[in-house]
């Protein structure tokens, strides 16, 4: 399947943003004044929905206070349950499957912890070489951890090209020594969305376990999680999901790993109906619930009773409809309007293989993510030249695209970008 031609004018995005089944959505996001915002893959924006539940909360605080864990509607005993439900949703898994808890490298651990169990036969983790750098981190320490050498028992697959990953080369290096394999659904630099199902198949005809990172395809991209067999996955929710900077993060553990125990055990991990009463003997709780460890982070999950519902409103095949669009509307006015001035698009063009973004090659791609801020466009810059543009289908419109790739080429076609050369600290 690949794209459609668009018409790459300008009238043209005006005529589709008034077909637009999602526009009204976009008027409950707080839109950075005088900007188009472009960078909701790194951060998505605070909702009116959000925005109140966090208040919600707040209030339930200020008038409740300790009862708050009990009397709150809902309750922040269960709060977790609760969004987990709605989250599985998302993932098409069985709400028992899904677990809101940690953070994301923190859920990475706790499932390594729990399902991670190399012997002298299977030693070795398989991953990749383009893994977002915070999960190789937790894969080499668990492997420190068992006494194992990172250089002997990580098994990195090696990319083509730099950006984009070949599930011929992932398949071909599920070796016999190989016990779990670890990749991201979605490649955070280009965009690459991999085929979570035919991983799968493969690594359990092989006996091997498999677990994704679904940081950068949660709320951008379909899952069927249970459907598809994948032993175990997690995530962020602070991008497409729109929860905020540092919200509480996910999880997946497949039904038929239910009753491990957690290998990372703490108090909410215990048995609901006995968790209070603090017996020193550790209960694990029913499913992936087991895996939580400490206190939640109430206020942190807070946003996510607002942000899911409005996904939920949404829809997720609406939204990966419109997503598709938009990407592949980008993708056809980058190539029309760029091309002349060394831009190299790096995402892959066909719709099933791509995620959420549209990443491209640049060597000033730095310089001109600072000059495209100035000049009221929010992108996201990934060292050593890559620049992406998420046009999140919630809050960016075909027009946005459109007026994006204008700034952007006449800050090319006139050298404008040079003047900000080593200007802007880090750019995000």
């Amino acid at each position: 399947m690949t794209d459609v031609p668009y018409d790459t004018t300008r009238d043209y995005a005006v005529r589709r943003d008034l077909q637009d089944e999602l526009a009204s959505f976009r008027n409950r996001f707080f839109l950075p004044p005088d900007s188009i915002y472009l960078d909701g893959n790194s951060l998505g924006l605070l909702s009116v929905d959000a925005e109140q539940a966090v208040l919600a909360v707040l209030a339930q605080w200020k008038t409740l206070a300790v009862e708050g864990w009990t009397d709150a509607d809902p309750a922040w005993f269960t709060l977790a349950e609760r969004l987990a439900a709605q989250v599985a949703d998302l993932v098409q898994a069985e709400p028992d499957e899904v677990i809101l808890a940690n953070s994301t490298t923190v859920n990475q651990h706790q499932l390594l912890a729990t399902l991670f169990d190399p012997t002298a036969e299977r030693h070795a983790i398989l991953a990749d070489e383009l893994n977002f750098a915070s999960d190789i981190y937790a894969l080499q320490s668990h492997l420190k951890l068992r006494g194992l050498d990172p250089a002997t028992s990580l098994l990195l697959v090696r990319s083509r090209d730099g950006v984009t990953l070949d599930e011929d080369d992932l398949i071909a290096a599920m070796s016999p020594e190989v016990q779990i394999a670890l990749f991201p659904a979605v490649l955070y630099r280009s965009g690459q969305l991999l085929d979570m199902a035919r991983l799968t198949q493969a690594a359990h005809e092989r006996g091997i376990l498999i677990g994704f990172d679904c940081s950068h395809s949660i709320g951008a991209a379909p899952h069927r999680l249970s459907d598809w067999g994948v032993d175990f996955a997690f995530w962020c929710t602070y991008k497409y999901l729109n929860a905020g900077p540092g919200a509480t993060g996910g999880l997946y553990l497949n039904a038929r790993h239910h009753g491990r125990a957690p290998g990372l055990a703490g108090w909410f991990g215990h048995k609901k109906e006995t968790q209070f009463r603090l017996a020193l003997d550790f209960e694990p709780g029913e499913g992936a619930g087991a895996l939580q460890i400490g206190t939640p982070n109430i206020l942190s999950m807070a946003p996510l009773l607002g942000s899911l519902a409005i996904v939920a409103e949404a829809g997720m095949d609406r939204m990966r409809a419109k997503s598709l669009e938009l990407t592949g509307y980008l993708i056809q006015l980058l190539d029309a309007q760029l091309t002349e001035f060394g831009v190299a698009i790096v995402t892959p063009r066909e719709a099933e293989r791509r995620g959420g973004h549209v990443a491209f090659r640049h060597p000033d791609a730095r310089t001109l993510a600072v000059a495209l801020r100035a000049h009221g466009i929010v992108p996201d810059f990934r060292p050593p030249d890559i620049l992406r543009l998420a046009p999140v289908p919630l809050y960016v419109s075909f027009a946005d695209c459109h007026q994006a790739v204008v700034r952007l080429r006449a800050l090319l076609e006139t050298d404008g970008y040079q003047s900000f050369q080593g200007q802007g600290g880090h750019v995000t």
